[in-house]
């Protein structure tokens, strides 16, 4: 039997074996399993028609093109302000392109062979033969070598220079998915089989390190400074990430059901992970690796590639043949109608922001520079514009969505094994679109689809037997947030009249939600500027002297002085 490479849209099977898995069937852990039409909503967003079950994206470094690898018509699409069309061999799978823009390097599933594209001409320069079909490419930093999982236990290495293959090195069972450090010194390789992910020298193109990630590891990325990659492990519906100074897991992340290409934003805040099954992105937070959003988009969701500002990305929708195009301007983009949800929004000249509205409320700012503002949400509801006010001016920045809180209203089965169990769980109730996690008692239910009225999940395994609280997270949902103690470290000016009517700029740390102002136990009237910035006005005093000013918040209630001092009179 002919061998073909791994499918990199469906994992791979349980034990290894000479297959071609189509894109359309999606594998479990036990090796079969059945599509579902899709549940989620799909906000607004965008949508560029391509050719069938388009798998990878990739960018050119300045943004201008998009060339998307379309598996099952044999063609490149080229999204520009015209698109274009690049016939190909049998099923390109993923693309990489040269740091300089120049090249772009294609995969195949359906051909033993990485063709080479001149991005001038939208041409074929040459195809280069490799020992079996390929499946992702990589290309290093100083845009010399190419490396290519090939096959089922290889990685090729490219010379740019003269397009010939100059090396093959021995990894693990079925790799896929392959990235290369910032520095240009090692490639991570997934090998899906033995769950491993392989580390490559490439001064010596050697396996210099082997890291059990999980079940199922298909794909991988690295964030702008090298110490982290992070693998998607579609047995565990999770995504691993790896401390790449130890090479050791340092935390699983759990997403939704198949997982696909994980893209981090290129101020490395977030990583995006397009999940095939629920036809969602989740957002996840690169500092509390967390998911704090999880964006409905096309059917069968694959790859993602973000513009170099980091305001807009494409994600390739395999199963609908589409592209569908996300503002990521406002991260997370909906969330409580009580507000206190924190959001980062990114865009140009942002630096000294005085203001952040949701719609007509104004919003906290916590943190703030030239491409992007943290801010706390206001309460709010609807779907209200996003708007930044500098000295240059007011700009609408994107859409915030507030959600109402979820209702749960019945569970079927409501029992199951305890040792979990891949039978579909179907979880009714309202206001559940966009729900980040379900949990049975403390157990992570892996989420397989998603509506605003019904969620299906399939069971972990339970410590023990007996009843458990059915949970879920949705952007409606409450939440309590544990906050280092707030500070006070300045009162200016520190003196004024007794008569009151003083403005003050006091500053500290974690001032943001501060509730209360008081001058000696006189409640002030108070501006929150910042997360270490307030102004207040001072309350009349009746006598002379130094008084308490205290901050009362989540926080603590930290202090400072002021000096009430009588003026001059006849």
């Amino acid at each position: 039997m002919e061998q073909t490479s791994p499918d990199v849209g469906q994992e791979r099977p349980t034990h290894l074996r000479e297959c071609h898995v189509h894109p359309r069937s999606k594998l479990t852990a036990a090796g079969s399993g059945t599509r579902l039409q899709p549940k989620c909503r799909v906000r607004g967003r965008a949508v560029i028609p391509v050719g069938d079950t388009p798998q990878g994206i990739t960018l050119t470094p300045d943004g201008a093109r998009a060339y998307v690898a379309n598996r099952d018509s044999n063609t490149l699409s080229v999204i520009d302000t015209a698109t274009d069309t690049i016939p190909t061999s049998a099923g390109p799978t993923f693309v990489a392109i040269t740091p300089d823009g120049t090249r772009a390097y294609v995969t195949f599933s359906g051909a033993a062979l990485v063709s080479v594209i001149d991005t001038t001409t939208n041409s074929t320069i040459t195809d280069i033969v490799v020992s079996d079909p390929s499946t992702v490419a990589a290309i290093t930093p100083d845009g010399t070598r190419v490396y290519v999982t090939v096959g089922f236990s290889t990685v090729s290495v490219i010379d740019t220079a003269t397009n010939t293959v100059t090396d093959t090195i021995t990894v693990g069972d079925a790799p896929t998915g392959v990235v290369i450090a910032p520095d240009g010194t090692r490639a991570y390789v997934a090998n899906q089989v033995p769950g491993t992910v392989s580390v490559i020298d490439t001064a010596t193109n050697t396996v210099t390190d082997t890291i059990s990630v999980g079940s199922f590891p298909i794909l991988l990325a690295v964030t702008p400074d090298g110490t982290r990659v992070y693998v998607t492990v579609v047995g565990d519906s999770a995504l691993s990430v790896i401390d790449t100074a130890t090479n050791t897991v340092t935390a699983s992340i759990g997403v939704s059901a198949q997982p696909r290409v994980p893209t981090v934003s290129p101020d490395g805040s977030y990583v995006y992970v397009p999940n095939a099954e629920p036809d969602t992105v989740s957002v996840i937070d690169t500092a509390t690796n967390t998911v704090v959003e999880n964006i409905g988009v096309g059917d069968g969701p694959t790859d993602i590639a973000f513009f170099p500002d980091g305001t807009h990305a494409y994600v390739t929708n395999t199963l609908a043949g589409t592209v569908s195009v996300l503002a990521t301007t406002v991260i997370p983009d909906h969330g409580s109608t009580g507000g206190g949800t924190p959001v980062t929004v990114t865009g140009h000249n942002l630096a000294n922001a005085t203001a952040v509205h949701f719609g007509t409320a104004q919003g906290v700012i916590t943190a703030d520079a030239a491409t992007s503002i943290t801010v706390t949400a206001p309460a709010g509801s609807g779907a209200v514009p996003v708007t930044v006010t500098t000295a240059g001016g007011t700009g609408t920045l994107g859409t915030f969505y507030y959600a109402p809180p979820p209702t749960l209203t019945g569970i079927s089965p409501a029992a199951g094994p305890v040792a979990g169990s891949d039978q579909e769980i179907v979880i009714t109730g309202r206001n559940l679109a966009g729900t980040i996690n379900a949990f049975l008692g403390d157990t992570r239910a892996v989420i397989q689809t998603v509506s605003d009225t019904q969620i299906t999940v399939r069971a972990a395994g339970a410590p023990a037997p007996g009843g458990v609280a059915v949970t879920v997270n949705t952007p409606g949902g409450l939440s309590y947030t544990y906050l280092d103690p707030s500070t006070v470290t300045g009162v200016s000016p520190n003196t004024g009249p007794a008569t009151g009517g003083t403005e003050v700029t006091i500053t500290g740390t974690g001032l943001a939600d501060t509730g209360q102002v008081a001058f000696n136990g006189t409640p002030a009237t108070f501006a929150v500027v910042s997360d270490t910035t307030l102004t207040a006005t001072t309350p009349p005093s009746g006598t002379d002297g130094t008084v308490g000013v205290t901050i009362t918040g989540p926080g603590g209630t930290p202090s400072g002085t002021f000096t009430y001092v009588t003026g001059p009179d006849i």
